[in-house]
């Protein structure tokens, strides 16, 4: 079988996580990227899939050019090959433009798959929306929070598990079919340098100029997204105040201060 695994170039700390207070788009420039932790969970339930009933394991991903280090060392996982689509073109995109670019990368260069594999969210974004999306674009049946996969003739049973509800199920898919993978669920193999070796021969980079997409559909022109604001933190100012006097007095005042800073409710 043929298996796809989506894979994303990501902040990989959320403390590093930087965004354009103008634009509301995750600053990218300057940061250093790797590949989204969660898609290795993903790798590594397509490589399970692959030494158990064989085929080959291609990852695609769109991200700058330093986005094809983090494809070397998914090779060295055990990955087959990998497809870099990259372009100025596709800056700036939200999930649906970025869904759309990974969509239309798969169909022409990728067009046999038999399942694409994501991984559950990214730890910059953390939407969890482009598997989703892909398989709208693809037109396939999708399955969240998958952690195990068995493969029966032309089918796939999955297995996902809920957290929040703390609830298992099944289900079987006609192939093709998409999946993401619970995070947590698998333990990513550790990279081999021998299989890295010849990694950079096994990378296809190709830019919007083969892939052909119109302009408008791709990057921020085509991101739906509107980003109305942007906090500069997640959390409110720290701040000091000395509060002198008896106890009862000490804590009435505490009270007014909490209510005029908007903690307490007037």
């Amino acid at each position: 079988m043929k298996i796809v695994v989506l894979v994303k170039s990501a902040v990989p700390l959320t403390s590093a996580v930087k965004v354009d207070p103008k634009t509301g788009s995750l600053i990218r420039e300057g940061v250093p990227l790797s590949v989204n932790m969660w898609d290795r969970d993903a790798v590594e339930l397509a490589l399970k899939l692959k030494d158990k009933y064989g085929g080959e394991v291609v990852a695609v991903s769109m991200a700058p050019p330093t986005g094809i280090s983090g494809l070397k060392s998914l090779i060295g996982m055990g990955v087959d090959s990998a497809l870099l689509v990259t372009d100025r073109a596709y800056a700036r995109a939200d999930t649906w433009a970025t869904s759309y670019v990974l969509a239309k990368a798969v169909e022409k260069y990728v067009p046999d798959f038999d399942l694409v594999v994501a991984g559950e969210e990214s730890t910059d974004g953390a939407t969890g929306h482009v598997g989703a999306q892909v398989a709208y674009w693809l037109k396939l049946p999708y399955v969240y929070y998958v952690y195990d996969v068995e493969v029966k003739g032309r089918a796939a049973v999955v297995k996902r598990f809920l957290e929040d509800e703390g609830v298992e199920e099944v289900y079987e898919l006609d192939l093709p079919a998409a999946i993401s993978v619970l995070k947590r669920s698998q333990v990513p193999r550790e990279v081999r340098l021998s299989y890295k070796l010849d990694a950079e021969s096994r990378i296809k980079v190709v830019t919007n100029k083969e892939l052909g997409l119109e302009t408008e559909c791709v990057g921020l022109q085509g991101s739906p997204t509107i980003i109305a604001r942007v906090a500069e933190s997640l959390y409110p100012p720290r701040r000091k105040a000395l509060l002198q006097g008896q106890p009862r007095d000490v804590a009435k005042k505490l009270v007014e201060v909490l209510r005029e800073i908007g903690v307490l409710e007037l």
